[in-house]
């Protein structure tokens, strides 16, 4: 058998190394790390390539673990190559992180493969992961609920920026650039990893938590696979077809999701992301899961996995859902529908009003002419009686948060306050007819969350400026106006202008 030459091919037809590079390579000692390096050395002089060994020890397994870390030390002094061993205390850190210990390990372990790549100048990081760990993690994925993403397995080169890392407890990256992650193994068995070994004399240390079937992918190993092959005794293979197909698939997938991104979403920010509601459902059904996954994932980095059950009631939300609807998502997330929008943020979140606002409830006296502080301190109402005015000038006004009202028709007290329960509204051009402000913000497609904290000016008992959107019928200027009264807000570090 020849090995390095499959592995050669494997890393060609996937372009997972360079003429030159800085390779950072993960060994725990065992059979597959141990392939691995001596492969990786074989290579060196003809991709003269700059390797570098490191080793985690995980603070768990005792005498074992530093028996390990001992032999991946001796091992690279033996065969000239520098190296990096390091400890965690990853039960304590699962702990505190409230994570299973095999997820608290490999995050913190590609957490310091990444620091250790930035640290001596490597773009690739190369890990041990084999054809039989695949096939584990493809059936894992499966019974687990997960979509397209998590069906493909692993893939054989990811930048490790795209991973939940526990950055936390490694030291930083010293490089604004993520190294890629390999996997030159992926298409290799575990049998022919073990005789490879054997054939080189490599003696390689043996992890008897391997064994342990308390942890999940051990007894899907050690268990369910070796029953699955009683009925397909080519199991292992039919989850790595399944995996290669599915990766192709999810690959055009992603690449139709990020074309239609920019036309769907209308706003991206660390706290929220907004799909345009009418675009979102016009979208294939694949299309709307996997914008929905993707913004979960842009906001909430750490989560690993986004599960098919959150991403469906998401869906189902989202295309039959009344206004003001949510569903759950994972991270704390919340999915929302709003009228003309569809909002992913944390459950509870009020977006920031665009424009002036009064806290619920909040109500503070106008003087006409004055200024008028609103409590936040960001903005101040500026009311003036303009002596000279045109109607040409009223109604060519391009600033939505600046109004002209006719000032003799603005009764005592005025005040800027927000909504009540049983207010009415007549709006400009509905002939007087005064709808109950509710119903007429729900008509205006005022968003939800902005309503109770919408600037209302008030004169006497009638609301005469919605601020920002329309003003009443009453107060319009008109042919029969002869005084005029301007309300500007103005945000308050501006110097204000008579």
């Amino acid at each position: 058998m020849d090995l390095l030459a499959q592995v050669r091919d494997f890393m060609r037809r996937h372009a997972l190394l360079a003429v030159g590079d800085g390779v950072v390579v993960g060994v725990s000692g065992g059979p597959d790390s141990l392939c691995l390096l001596h492969l990786l050395i074989r290579l060196q002089e003809p991709y003269r390539l700059r390797l570098h060994v490191a080793h985690l020890h995980h603070g768990a397994r005792g005498e074992e673990a530093d028996a390990d870390a001992d032999f991946v030390a001796d091992l690279a002094r033996r065969w000239g190559l520098p190296a990096t061993v390091a400890k965690r205390d990853v039960p304590a850190i699962a702990q505190a992180h409230k994570l299973a210990f095999e997820e608290a390990a490999r995050r913190i372990r590609y957490a310091f493969l990444a620091h250790v790549a930035s640290e001596v100048g490597a773009t690739k990081v190369a890990v041990a992961h084999n054809a039989d760990d695949q096939a584990e993690t493809v059936l894992m994925h499966f019974l687990r609920g997960a979509g397209l993403a998590g069906l493909r397995g692993m893939l054989p080169a990811t930048p490790l920026s795209t991973y939940r890392l526990l950055k936390s407890v490694s030291a930083p990256p010293l490089s604004p650039t993520p190294p890629t992650l390999i996997r030159p193994l992926l298409g290799t068995s575990r049998t022919d990893i073990e005789q490879y070994c054997a054939e080189q004399g490599l003696e390689p240390r043996f992890d008897r938590s391997n064994l342990d079937i308390t942890y999940f992918r051990n007894r899907l190993r050690h268990e369910l696979l070796p029953l699955l092959a009683t009925y397909n005794p080519n199991i292992h293979r039919r989850l790595l077809h399944t995996a290669d197909v599915l990766a192709a698939d999810y690959a055009l997938l992603a690449r139709l999701r990020d074309r239609v991104w920019e036309k769907v979403v209308v706003e991206e920010t660390e706290d929220i992301i907004a799909f345009d509601r009418a675009s979102w459902q016009a979208q294939h059904l694949s299309l709307q899961r996997a914008l929905i996954r993707e913004a979960t994932y842009r906001l909430r980095s750490h989560l690993r996995d986004v599960d098919f059950v959150h991403v469906e009631n998401g869906v189902r939300v989202a295309q039959k859902g009344n206004t003001g609807a949510q569903a759950t998502l994972p991270g704390g997330l919340a999915l929302t529908v709003e009228y003309d929008r569809l909002t992913i943020a944390e459950a509870g979140y009020k977006p920031a009003l665009e424009g002036p606002a009064l806290p619920p409830g909040g109500e503070v006296a106008v003087d006409l002419p004055g200024i008028t502080p609103l409590p936040d301190g960001t903005w101040v109402l500026e009311a003036t009686l303009p002596r000279a005015w045109t109607q040409a000038e009223v109604e060519a006004n391009p600033d939505r948060w600046t109004t002209y009202l006719d000032a003799d028709v603005l009764k005592e007290p005025l005040i800027l306050r927000t909504r009540r329960t049983g207010d009415r509204f007549r709006p400009q051009g509905m002939g007087g007819h005064g709808p109950r402000l509710t119903h007429w913000m729900t008509n205006a497609k005022i968003p939800r969350p902005w309503r109770d904290r919408l600037p209302l000016l008030v004169a006497g008992e009638e609301i005469v400026w919605v601020c920002g959107r329309r003003i009443s019928e009453e107060a319009a200027v008109g042919s029969t106006t002869r005084r005029v009264a301007r309300f500007r807000f103005q945000q308050a570090e501006k110097e204000i202008q008579r």
